[in-house]
């Protein structure tokens, strides 16, 4: 967690286990994915909206702002870029630590094919 975080309250990142036990309680986040199209079709969390992260400034309209936010890449690095995007804009974001890498090696389901 860095500095604008801790002072902030924020948590910037969460790991795989407990992404896969938010899923499945109350109040589940919208998975947003910011990795490029052709990424997402080789494997993705089911439910997860893609837009690539060159795009999100110009949609973030098509986020809520109701819900958590978490944010998913391959291996963490751009969807921590898209959380801090996000907070900074007052969304509630967290980062997927280790990205889709980790998820897929801590063996939790992968949906597969179009966007």
């Amino acid at each position: 967690m860095d500095l604008n975080s801790r002072l902030l309250g924020l948590t910037t990142e969460i790991g795989t286990h407990v992404a896969y036990e938010r899923l499945s309680g109350e109040d589940v986040p919208f998975l947003l994915d910011v990795r490029e199209p052709h990424e997402y079709v080789a494997g993705h969390i089911q439910a997860a909206v893609l837009i690539p992260l060159g795009q999100l400034a110009g949609r973030l309209a098509e986020l809520p702002r109701d819900r958590e936010i978490l944010c998913i890449c391959r291996s963490g690095a751009r969807s921590l870029s898209a959380t801090r995007q996000l907070q900074a804009a007052g969304y509630r974001a967290v980062n997927l630590g280790g990205g889709m890498l980790a998820w897929s090696d801590a063996g939790l389901p992968v949906a597969r094919g179009q966007v």
